[in-house]
């Protein structure tokens, strides 16, 4: 009979809670914002320096494109320290705006080490530093079709057991200025040692050029990357934890890594 009882009082009790007020205005304090520089830097071997600085807004900015024409770089690897000029450009194989940029061409072996300095006229400073990895081979590129004449990827490779690995896999198709079909980051704490294979549903079609790309990435590199996609996750998401961007820089926000990976362009047949 309880039951009853509580089930019929429930309807009461939703209507006298409707017919209060409920609502109160709240005002909250926001901090005021310090601009901080923005970097994100990313060598590639046999490619020119290049590297993008901004400066970060406060979220009720007006939207604009922050940059910082008096921002002065520097790129030091085995003592010979060079200055990128501010021209900024962009790279339209990626899409990506590049604000500095030097015609000195990254030549790093694996264990190398390259130095990052950002200056500005506000007296703020920013460094940070990667170190050259190798790439690691990818050992086959295949598909499978369904029923439907869809076609899943899956592409393999071997881990080197003898070290912590972290990797990002990415495909496109046609160009690397399309937006990316995959975009997946791991490390092998689960796999070391074993062949890795990191697949898609099916969702290829026949006469696709895929661009298959595997990066063997740093763990900074790694941390910035999962902290970025919590952060996205969380924008707008009431129910989300916020997430702070790791960075690996020193004195500001963003990355300085470098890129070693292997590509290999396949058509769905």
């Amino acid at each position: 009979m309880k039951q009853k009882h509580v089930l019929y009082l429930l309807p009461l009790l939703a209507a006298l809670l409707y017919g209060c007020d409920l609502s109160k205005d709240i005002e909250v304090v926001l901090p005021e914002h310090t601009s901080q520089l923005v970097v994100e830097a990313y060598l590639e071997q046999g490619k020119p320096y290049r590297l993008a600085v901004q400066e970060s807004a406060s979220y009720f900015d007006e939207p604009t494109v922050p940059l910082v024409p008096d921002a002065e770089a520097f790129i030091t690897h085995n003592g010979n320290r060079v200055k990128l000029e501010y021209k900024p450009k962009l790279d339209e194989n990626t899409g990506f705006i590049y604000t500095h940029s030097s015609p000195v061409i990254m030549d790093g072996k694996p264990g190398d080490m390259f130095l990052l300095e950002v200056t500005d006229g506000k007296g703020r400073k920013v460094t940070g530093y990667t170190t050259v990895l190798p790439s690691v081979a990818i050992d086959t590129v295949e598909w499978r079709f369904n029923k439907n004449d869809e076609a899943l990827l899956l592409t393999s490779f071997q881990d080197e057991a003898a070290t912590r690995n972290f990797y990002r896999y990415m495909t496109h198709l046609d160009s690397l200025s399309s937006g990316s079909k995959q975009d997946i980051f791991s490390n092998d704490e689960l796999t070391n040692g074993k062949r890795i294979s990191f697949g898609s549903g099916y969702s290829y079609d026949p006469g696709d050029t895929v661009i298959v790309t595997l990066f063997n990435i740093e763990e900074q590199y790694y941390e910035f990357l999962r902290s970025t996609s919590g952060a996205k996750d969380a924008n707008g998401n009431p129910f989300a934890q916020p997430s702070k961007v790791k960075s690996s820089v020193l004195g500001g926000m963003g990355i300085f890594t470098n890129l070693a990976y292997e590509r290999k362009v396949v058509i769905i047949r």
